[in-house]
């Protein structure tokens, strides 16, 4: 025992019931909430597991979300290719209409060209015919009266050509036709020749320069006419005397003799 004990100052206090009462109480409050924290951290220790156990369905969410997106670009990649495409076919349509658009202007503008040639050509052609028409009214006149008497007298070679072609009156008007039914006006006078065997050229340029050239106002039967330039000559015939001709006109007309006034001739070759 320490020398100071018997002094009741100098003893110490001894501890009371309800201090010790306290005390164990704190103590059962912290071993509770102990118990209640340990508690609470095995609860929160479970809680990953549960999480984890959810993860797969997580993943598959998201995945399933990655393919819709996938999806969805393509489909747009796509549908930008499709509409790409589209305006390049728009754009090569609008080039090639553009394209044919001037190249039809062109050929209309060519068309035009040759048709104002071939009128400006018919144009002269008519009055070339015309000029000769007026020289032609004169000459005929007198040509008529020398020319009677030929007709009547006309022998051998020159009276077959007249004989044959005056035969064929009536007969149709076929171009390239060189009878014995239907005959074009070269082909009929390539024919009547061939009758006294003179071998004409097939066409009227050509037979508008197979002879003499001879003068209108010196005709005699036999003579081939023809209509238009020597070399160049878009129509021919027989002349027969008496200012008449035979010749094949036109599909409307055939076969027909007329005089020179009807359709004046512009020059005239001799073969017989």
């Amino acid at each position: 025992m320490s020398h100071t004990a018997h002094i009741r100052s100098h003893r110490k206090p001894r501890r009371s019931a309800s201090t010790l009462a306290m005390r164990a109480g704190v103590a059962g409050g912290v071993l509770s909430t102990l118990a209640v924290a340990g508690a609470s951290g095995s609860a929160n220790a479970a809680e990953p597991v549960t999480q984890t156990l959810e993860l797969p369905t997580l993943t598959a969410d998201l995945a399933a979300q990655a393919a819709q997106s996938a999806d969805a670009t393509q489909q747009a990649a796509a549908n930008y290719q499709l509409q790409a495409e589209r305006d390049a076919a728009a754009a090569n349509a609008a080039k090639q209409a553009k394209a044919d658009l001037a190249d039809a202007k062109q050929k209309a503008a060519e068309a035009k060209k040759k048709a104002e040639e071939a009128a400006r050509k018919e144009a002269a052609a008519r009055a070339s015919r015309s000029a000769e028409r007026t020289t032609l009214s004169t000459t005929a006149s007198t040509s008529s009266t020398s020319t009677s008497t030929s007709t009547s007298t006309a022998t051998g070679s020159a009276a077959a050509v007249v004989s044959f072609v005056k035969a064929q009156i009536g007969k149709a008007y076929v171009s390239g036709a060189t009878g014995p039914s239907a005959y074009d006006c070269s082909g009929l006078v390539q024919t009547a020749f061939k009758q006294v065997g003179i071998s004409l050229p097939r066409v009227s340029q050509d037979q508008s320069t197979a002879g003499t050239q001879v003068s209108l106002s010196n005709l005699q039967p036999g003579d081939i006419l023809y209509w238009g330039s020597a070399g160049s000559a878009y129509h021919v015939a027989v002349y027969v005397g008496d200012g008449m001709f035979v010749g094949a006109q036109n599909p409307s007309s055939g076969v027909g003799e007329h005089p020179l006034s009807y359709d004046p001739p512009t020059g005239a070759v001799r073969v017989l």
